[in-house]
């Protein structure tokens, strides 16, 4: 028997946890907030420094974390600064610390 799971519904909490999840899943995106957690802020072109990446494949990661909330940019033209969601961060921490209790 073949079960349709498009139909099931989550906890909020669930999807959140599985979007972050999701943004973690690349090892660069772990360092890229590893770095970002020891900085108060920074340009793309200082993880383009710091990743022996090019700065379109930076982008995408950093595209990836904000999408999940994890990091916010500001824009300083002609640059974006980015820097950790505070608030997101948290968020995430408890309920991987929930997941994994």
């Amino acid at each position: 028997m073949k079960r349709n799971l498009e139909h099931i519904e989550y906890k909020e909490d669930t999807e959140a946890l599985a979007k972050f999840a999701k943004a973690l899943a690349h090892p660069t995106r772990i360092a890229i907030l590893k770095h970002l957690e020891n900085q108060s802020c920074c340009f793309t072109g200082d993880l383009v420094e710091v990743f022996p990446l090019a700065q379109s494949t930076i982008s995408q990661h950093l595209k990836e974390l904000k999408t999940a909330g994890l990091i916010q940019g500001e824009l300083k033209p002609p640059k974006i600064k980015y820097c950790i969601n505070q608030k997101k961060w948290k968020e995430a921490k408890t309920l991987f610390l929930q997941f994994f209790d």
